[in-house]
């Protein structure tokens, strides 16, 4: 039987057709999000009126939205957090959602050292300069020898470390299901999340935003950061309290960041904005051509296995049979 899939992400086999072919050669019509970028709540509710599947990137999947979508079976995130999702109400009507996880872990975390690169050294800051005629250098610090504290040893988390512990950083480790022989493997010891605030000169994010993990970095958590620390996300804005960061970098009690995420995106109206020893991205980390292929095959092969009447390997959710 042929379904209607919504593809929204503008992403999706951009630089090689086969997720395409995966989702034509089942029979299905695609229907593509034509503001070729994350839609608006408005947006997705008028899209999702007639599809089967929908393959969302970041855009907002919420129960308003999943309430315009009379015929969805599948919800499938074209990335690994869910967070854009209500999936709590997409379970109570029956609809699968889905991920991939681990198919942009080396994206993330390549992102996360290149960010660490630039806060370091201030390569974005000197670069505008230098295209600004001033000549004038920054006398950054270099990243072999210093401490890295990893918060989530999940699969990017995990990367980050080891990438880290490559360079010569000594690795440190917070998480709340600590693998002590992995961390054994690499030379990395697990201590608690203040310990690691308090010791790291890198502190880098790698957990899921959830309401227990919402601003678990406030004022009193960076306020235990050296002076000299940067911080580093590139996991969910949210898990920062971007206020407390902002006063932390501003007062130089926090020496910088580099930030991939925000509570609220697109970033429009920030005082982070304003700062010169934050580097800033708009949510790409996980973005790569090579992430960007694996990623909307496996959100494919999730949508053919649900409208096939299977069970998809990557769901987050279970249904009630």
């Amino acid at each position: 039987m042929a379904y209607r899939v919504l593809v929204a992400p503008p992403f999706f086999g951009r630089k090689n057709a086969a997720p395409f072919d995966l989702l034509r050669e089942a029979g299905h019509e695609i229907v593509l999000n034509p503001h070729r970028r994350t839609a608006t709540e408005g947006e997705m509710c008028a899209l999702v009126t007639d599809v089967d599947a929908a393959i969302v990137s970041l855009d907002p999947v919420t129960e308003k939205v999943l309430s315009y979508g009379p015929r969805l079976k599948v919800v499938a995130r074209a990335g690994v957090g869910y967070d854009n999702i209500d999936v709590e109400a997409a379970t109570r009507r029956g609809i699968f959602v889905t991920n991939v996880p681990g198919a942009n872990s080396r994206a993330v975390a390549e992102m996360a050292l290149g960010l660490m690169f630039d806060v370091a050294r201030r390569i974005a800051v000197m670069d505008k300069r230098v295209r600004a005629g001033v000549w004038k250098g920054h006398v950054g610090f270099e990243l072999g020898g210093k401490a890295l504290g990893i918060v989530g040893t999940g699969n990017i988390g995990r990367l980050v470390a080891e990438l880290g512990a490559k360079l010569g950083m000594r690795v440190v480790c917070w998480s709340r299901t600590p693998d002590r022989n992995w961390a054994g493997a690499i030379g990395a010891v697990y201590v608690s999340l203040d310990e690691l605030l308090q010791s790291a000169d890198v502190v880098s994010i790698h957990i899921a935003l959830t309401e227990r993990t919402r601003n678990l970095l406030s004022q009193r958590e960076l306020s235990l950061m050296k002076p000299s620390a940067i911080l580093i996300n590139t996991a969910r804005g949210g898990i920062v309290d971007e206020d407390a960061l902002f006063e932390a970098l501003h007062e130089k009690r926090l020496a910088g960041a580099g930030l991939d995420v925000f509570a609220d995106e697109p970033i429009a109206q920030s005082r982070l904005l304003e700062l010169e020893n934050v580097v800033l991205t708009p949510h790409v980390g996980g973005l790569t051509a090579e992430s960007a292929h694996s990623i909307s095959m496996g959100a494919a092969r999730n949508v053919v296995a649900v409208l096939g009447g299977q069970t998809p390997e990557n769901a987050v959710n279970v249904l009630a049979p």
